[in-house]
């Protein structure tokens, strides 16, 4: 009994040990001071469009593109951004026509397509439905753009897939919805660390208070 109570503090004081995020509103006001990367899923699709693969970047008609609802969410985020002042740097996007869409809207300006923020599931639907974080080079990739410090005063932004996610911060990671943000703090030198996940209805909340 004494064996399985000292295993039972152990696990509560790591546990306790893990830096806590920040809550929503206190992190989104962080943003104002620069030093965060944002890496959101895209918003919103038009589900009756498939993905084809190999996948055609100048083809619209072979990409499952944002729905009407998907652009006003990406408005939305973009708009309250600017309401709030929060610096954007530099943005980096998926490939695909969905990705570079949203980024615009959500940063106001032209946005730097990759390779690393490009669906690691390659058109697959059970893929994309059940994101495994299998896919340790695609995750690599994501994180060193997520590592990489913005300049300073400025946050950069980077929008790519449930799959990418899942793969650079793993399988849990794969709930991720439809332009919600995991919001990293830069450290140089040193990888980012966690600081907290943003839902579209947190930008409106905290415009609101």
């Amino acid at each position: 009994m004494n064996v399985l109570c000292r295993l039972v503090l152990i696990i509560l004081a790591i546990g306790f040990a893990r830096p806590a995020a920040a809550d929503t509103p206190e992190l989104i006001a962080s943003l104002k001071q620069g030093g965060y990367v944002l890496v959101f899923r895209h918003t919103a699709t038009d589900d009756s469009q498939k993905d084809i693969y190999p996948f055609k970047f100048d083809d619209m008609s072979a990409q499952r593109q944002l729905s009407e609802k998907g652009r006003d969410m990406a408005r939305q985020i973009g708009a309250a951004i600017k309401q709030l002042a929060i610096p954007i740097g530099d943005v980096y996007t998926s490939r695909l026509n969905r990705a570079i869409e949203a980024g615009k809207l959500i940063s106001g300006r032209e946005v730097k397509p990759v390779d690393a923020l490009t669906d690691s599931s390659n058109a697959s639907a059970s893929g994309m439905a059940n994101p495994a974080g299998a896919n340790a080079k695609a995750g690599q990739a994501v994180r060193q753009l997520v590592d990489a410090p913005p300049k300073a005063g400025t946050n950069n932004v980077l929008v790519t897939h449930k799959t990418n996610i899942a793969d650079a911060f793993g399988k849990e990671a794969g709930d991720v919805q439809e332009g919600e943000a995991f919001v990293y703090k830069a450290s140089s030198p040193g990888p980012a660390t966690f600081a907290g996940r943003i839902k579209i209805a947190d930008w409106s909340t905290t415009i609101g208070k």
